[in-house]
C-alpha cells in the first residue's frame, strides 16, 4: 500500500476510512479539528458518501455515532477533551447499552492549554466508563489504532476510546495504509431492548459490562502495543505511556536505553507487565503527557497484599447499592433476613396512567410500524419511555435527554427508512431542539414524534418552556410548516392519527408531528383546584 506524510489527526481519519467507517460525527474544537476535515475532503470518503458533516454539538455527535451503531455501521466521534465533558451523558451510558457496529470516541487532550481552558487528561473518563484506551506514540499507531478499534469494538461490543494530545495530532510523519475494508451491512441489535436503560433492563448491561472488564484486562496483556522491552540496568525502570515513549527515544540517538522499559498504549493496564519492571527494578520513573494517571494507578498497585478487601476482591458487591445488612455481613456479623416473598407476590412494572396520551399515540404509532418494520423507533428520557415495556413494546432506545432524534437521524444516516424519534415537550427544549438543527441541516429523512402533555410530567409536573411553543420553534428552526402536523391523541381519532403518521413516515425529509393533550394527572389536579376554589368563592 502506499505510503502517506499525515498530521497524527489525518492518520487517524485515514485509518477510520480504511477501518471501514460508514460515518464521522463531530464539533470542531483544537486539536481535534482536523480529523473531520481531513474525511470531509477525502476522495474515498466522498466516493462513498460516508456521514461527514458537522454535529451542533459534541452531544448530539456522541449520540449520532451511537445511532449509527446501532444500526450495524461503524463510526467514529471526534471532539477535544473539553467536549467530552459535553458529550459525558451519552459517552459514559453507551459503555453500558454497548454497540453493535464498531464506535470509535477520538479525543485530543491538550496538555499546557494552547487553545483551552484547561488540561484534563480523557483517560480518565475511559477508565470511569471501564471501556478500552488506545494511547498511540505515532503517527503510524495513530493509523493503526483507527483502523484496529473498530473490531476492538465489535471484539467486545463496547466503544474504544482514542486519546491523543496536540503535539501528536499536529505533527507530520510517514503513515503506511493496509488493505481498505469494507462498510458493514445493515444490521440490528440482537436484542431489542439493548439500547433501552430503563433501570431494570440497566442493571443487566451494567452487570455484563463488569464481567467483560477481565477479558478486556487479557487484551492489554496480549496488546502488540503494550510492550516491554529489557535493560542492562535494573537501577532505573522507565514506563512510557502514548506519545511520552517518542519523547523518551529523542533522548537516544541511536534509540537503544539502557534500562527497562515498558511502552503502554493500551488500557486498562497490562498489571502483568507492570509488575514485572516494578519487581526486577529498583525505582521507577513514569512519563506520561498529562494527569498522572498510571501513576496514580501504580502506586495503588504496589500496595495491594492480601489484607485489602472491599468491592475489587468481593467482600461488597462491585455493583447496587449499599446498605447495613452488606456492611454486616463483610464486618463477619450475623444478619438477619426477612421473610421470603411469596412467590404469588409479583413485582408490579411500572405504566403509563390511565387516561394518559402517550398510550394513544403509542397505540396509533404500532399499528402504522407493522407496514415499515420493528426496531427503528427511538426514544429518551420522560413518562413516554415506559412505552418500551408491555404491552406497547414500541421504542428501541433510551439512552439520554435528547438522543431520540439523534440517534434516529445516524441510524438514518446509517440507510434505516424510516427513522422515527419519540420524545417529550419538556425533553425537546432541554435538549432535542439541536438535534432537531442537526437534522434540518441535512434534510435527514426522520419522523419526529414530539408527545406535547403540556408540562415535564415525570417529574411531577413542572411547567414546561415548550407549552404552547412547539410549532413556532419547530417552523422557525427550518421544518417545512406543511411537514408540521398537531394531532390530538384521543381512541377516537386513531384512523386519523394512523393516516398522518403513515403519510410522514413515508416523506423523504424532516417532519414533525405533535400528538397534544394535557398529562391526565395534571387535568385532574386542576379539576379538583378549580372546584376548591368555587367552594371557597361560595363560601
Amino acid at each position: 500500500m502506499e505510503k502517506l506524510l499525515l498530521l497524527g489527526a489525518e492518520a487517524i481519519a485515514q485509518g477510520a476510512i480504511d477501518g471501514g467507517m460508514s460515518g464521522v460525527y463531530a464539533y470542531p474544537g483544537t486539536p481535534s479539528t482536523e480529523i473531520t476535515e481531513y474525511v470531509q475532503h477525502n476522495k474515498t470518503a466522498i466516493e462513498r458518501n460516508l456521514h461527514r458533516q458537522w454535529s451542533a454539538n459534541e452531544k448530539t455527535a456522541m449520540e449520532s455515532a451511537l445511532g449509527m451503531s446501532y444500526a450495524g455501521k461503524r463510526a467514529m466521534v471526534c471532539m477535544k477533551h473539553v467536549g467530552l465533558n459535553v458529550a459525558s451523558d451519552a459517552f459514559i451510558n453507551s459503555a453500558i447499552t454497548g454497540v453493535n457496529g464498531g464506535l470509535i470516541v477520538t479525543v485530543a487532550d491538550d496538555p499546557s492549554m494552547h487553545s483551552s481552558q484547561n488540561e484534563q487528561d480523557s483517560r480518565f473518563f475511559g477508565k470511569f466508563a471501564m471501556i478500552p484506551i488506545l494511547e498511540p506514540s505515532n503517527q503510524q499507531e495513530a493509523y493503526d489504532m483507527a483502523y484496529e478499534g473498530f473490531e476492538l469494538s465489535e471484539k467486545f461490543k463496547i466503544p474504544v476510546l482514542i486519546r491523543i494530545t496536540t503535539r501528536l495530532s499536529h505533527s507530520r510523519a510517514g503513515v503506511e495504509r493496509r488493505e481498505p475494508k469494507n462498510e458493514n451491512p445493515l444490521t440490528y441489535p440482537e436484542d431489542p431492548i439493548q439500547f433501552v436503560l430503563l433501570p431494570s433492563n440497566a442493571r443487566k448491561r451494567y452487570k455484563g459490562l463488569l464481567s467483560v472488564q477481565s477479558l478486556l484486562e487479557q487484551d492489554s496483556e496480549l496488546s502488540v502495543y503494550n510492550t516491554y522491552f529489557p535493560g542492562r540496568d535494573k537501577s532505573l525502570g522507565i514506563i512510557a505511556c502514548g506519545i511520552a515513549h517518542n519523547y523518551l527515544l529523542e533522548n537516544y540517538p541511536d534509540r537503544k536505553c539502557a534500562y527497562p522499559i515498558l511502552q503502554i498504549s493500551q488500557y486498562p493496564l497490562p498489571f502483568s507487565k507492570v509488575e514485572r519492571i516494578v519487581n526486577e527494578c529498583e525505582s521507577i520513573l513514569i512519563l506520561e503527557d498529562g494527569y498522572p494517571f498510571v501513576e496514580e494507578q501504580l502506586k495503588g498497585f504496589l500496595e495491594i497484599n492480601s489484607k485489602i478487601k472491599g468491592r475489587l476482591d468481593g467482600t461488597i458487591p462491585r455493583d447496587g447499592e449499599l446498605n447495613p445488612d452488606i456492611v454486616g455481613r463483610a464486618l463477619g456479623r450475623e444478619v438477619k433476613t426477612g421473610m421470603k416473598v411469596p412467590e404469588i407476590v409479583k413485582n408490579r412494572p411500572p405504566e403509563l396512567c390511565a387516561g394518559c396520551s402517550h398510550r394513544d399515540i403509542y397505540n396509533a404509532l404500532n399499528e402504522t410500524m407493522k407496514e415499515f418494520g420493528k426496531q427503528k423507533v427511538f426514544s429518551d428520557i420522560g413518562c413516554y419511555t415506559l412505552g418500551a415495556l408491555p404491552p406497547w413494546n414500541a421504542i428501541n432506545s433510551c439512552v439520554d435527554m435528547g438522543a431520540s432524534i439523534t440517534m434516529a437521524k445516524g441510524a438514518a444516516d446509517a440507510g434505516v427508512r424510516p427513522s422515527v424519534a419519540v420524545i417529550g415537550d419538556s425533553t425537546f427544549t432541554h435538549s432535542g431542539m439541536t438535534s432537531l438543527l442537526d437534522c434540518i441541516y441535512e434534510n435527514t429523512p426522520v419522523t419526529v414524534i414530539i408527545s406535547d402533555n403540556a408540562t415535564t410530567a415525570m417529574t411531577g409536573g413542572q411547567s414546561s418552556p415548550a407549552t404552547g411553543k412547539l410549532e413556532d420553534i419547530c417552523i422557525g428552526l427550518g421544518v417545512k410548516p406543511e411537514h408540521v402536523k398537531v394531532l390530538t391523541p384521543l381512541p377516537k381519532y386513531h384512523e386519523e392519527m394512523v393516516k398522518i403518521l403513515r403519510e410522514e413516515l413515508q416523506y423523504d425529509g424532516v417532519s414533525v408531528i405533535i400528538p397534544r393533550r394535557e398529562c391526565i394527572v395534571q387535568t385532574v389536579a386542576k379539576s379538583k383546584k378549580e372546584k376548591v376554589e368555587k367552594v371557597e368563592e361560595i363560601a
